[in-house]
């Protein structure tokens, strides 16, 4: 096209600014997008040093302890800390909802902005906010401002929960991907079931109940800054733009670019693809909406067992604050055994994907629930058919944490890694409806265990929840046998 085509329309002139008529067209854009040099780029992450990888996974990976460690830190301090405030029990116990409740409510924040400017910078930022609301929790005057500032603590603690599997894909290919979102879950669950315990001691020394919020602060900050010096940036696209940058300077030629820089960013586009479609997805989709169900009943009741513990081992045991959560212990070393034993099933998957030509069926993830599911209703059966009376040694209940723990690791896992298997060019919309399912139902436990307790009785209130847990274990066997069928008529993939 001439110059001259190129800068009229029809009888009329163009100009671009000073007197300067429209220069002819480029050549195709795609001419002028980078791209990586193949599968073995060293700048891709998939290809970076593991010393590189684990710091990153690490960083991250401690953001979301610090995180879920915060989410039921004050758990033990609420009876002090309502009293200070003249309310109830029960409306201090908002201040662990809501912060659970934030979970649910920020996907539609964070996942986006993962997507547009990298992992790096939403989990720093995030931190960093969660430390703020969090002093302000712990500076606050009435209970208001305590269970508001929690609320948005936990927006922003949705960030670890969003952003860093995502992070974790970015770094770890199929083969060992499993690996790395277990060692994420492991900080999901151990960080709650940790601050009952620091939660508890510190509340009962000197330092009080605020002191569980400005420690929690710390960390965050401590996290934050680490997150601002020492993460790299782990999104491909984003990594891209990096280069495109330095080729430019390095040739003068402005037209070179990568494919993110032409991105718009477009609310209506976010919002059905973290909010409208997330909720769609879990009312068409079977498979996402009854792995999630599992899910959500195993998520909540790790925020159930934060009132259950101290009510089983004060109320019969007549333990004192602090070392009534020690029991929490048995909780945690279940679910090291179940991450050991997820790991330890890496060989056989591996097997698996080098037979089928490295392509992988989400069903392989399912075979730790078949164990988990069984060990875990069975430690909930155990706990309160054990704990309710002192006659029983306080060992009993505390031994039957071993097994809750082994089956929380043990089905939530390798549920969460088939979702995104299942899910895969979706998996952010599939994240985001799993993430707002479960965050919602499990703000509301804490709110009512302690009164189911009183009321059913500690072998009865476990009993309900032990059915609903046997309930749930056909679950992943019958996904095992139908899901590839089921995804093969998912409307999502026609």
């Amino acid at each position: 096209m001439s110059s001259t085509s190129a800068s009229t329309r029809g009888d009329e002139k163009i100009l671009i600014g000073k007197a300067k008529l429209l220069p002819p067209p480029l050549q195709s854009s795609e001419d002028y997008a980078v791209t990586f040099d193949g599968p073995d780029d060293p700048t891709h992450p998939y290809n970076w040093k593991l010393s590189t990888k684990l710091l990153s996974a690490i960083i991250s990976c401690s953001g979301t302890f610090i995180v879920t460690l915060t989410s039921g830190i004050l758990a033990p301090g609420i009876d002090i800390a309502s009293k200070e405030f003249d309310v109830s029990s029960e409306v201090g116990t908002l201040s662990t909802s809501l912060f659970v409740l934030g979970f649910a409510c920020a996907p539609i924040i964070w996942a986006p902005s993962s997507e547009l400017y990298g992992r790096k910078w939403p989990l720093a930022i995030a931190m960093i906010g969660g430390g703020i609301f969090t002093i302000a929790s712990a500076v606050a005057k009435d209970i208001q401002t305590l269970i508001i500032c929690r609320f948005f603590a936990g927006m922003c603690g949705t960030s670890q929960l969003t952003v860093v599997p995502g992070l974790l894909t970015d770094l770890f290919d199929t083969m060992y991907r499993g690996v790395a979102i277990t060692v994420y879950a492991l900080t999901v669950f151990v960080g709650p079931l940790t601050a009952p315990i620091l939660g508890g001691f510190i509340t009962k020394s000197y330092l009080g109940w605020r002191w569980t919020l400005y420690i929690a602060a710390i960390c965050s900050f401590l996290n934050g800054v680490l997150s601002i010096f020492f993460l790299k940036e782990t999104y491909a696209p984003c990594i891209l733009i990096k280069k495109a940058k330095a080729l430019r300077e390095m040739t003068g030629n402005w037209g070179i670019h990568a494919k993110q820089e032409k991105i718009e960013l477009d609310f209506m586009n976010l919002a059905e693809k973290y909010f409208t479609r997330p909720l769609r997805l879990l009312v068409t989709e079977l498979i996402l909406l009854l792995v999630s169900l599992y899910m959500t009943f195993i998520y909540a009741l790790v925020y159930a067992l934060l009132e259950a513990y101290p009510f089983i081992f004060q109320k019969v045991y007549g333990m004192s604050l602090g070392v009534d959560s020690l029991p929490f212990i048995g909780l945690i070393l279940g679910q090291l055994l179940g991450c050991g034993y997820i790991i330890s099933q890496q060989k056989t998957y591996a097997k698996k994907l080098a037979e089928n030509n490295s392509i992988p069926v989400p069903e392989w993830r399912l075979s730790p629930p078949l164990l988990g599911g069984p060990a875990f209703t069975i430690g909930i059966f155990w706990l309160g058919w054990t704990g309710f009376t002192p006659e029983i040694p306080w060992e009993a209940p505390a031994a039957a944490g071993i097994f809750i723990g082994f089956g929380l690791i043990c089905v939530f896992v390798p549920c969460f890694v088939y979702i995104v298997d299942s899910y895969l060019p979706i998996s952010a919309s599939a994240v985001a409806a799993n993430i707002i399912l479960r965050s919602s139902v499990a703000a509301g436990f804490p709110m009512f265990t302690t009164e189911m307790f009183e009321k059913l009785g500690i072998q009865w209130a476990c009993t309900l929840l032990g059915c609903l847990a046997t309930l749930m274990i056909p679950i992943p066997y019958a996904f095992r046998s139908y899901g590839k069928s089921l995804r093969e008529r998912s409307k999502v993939f026609q």
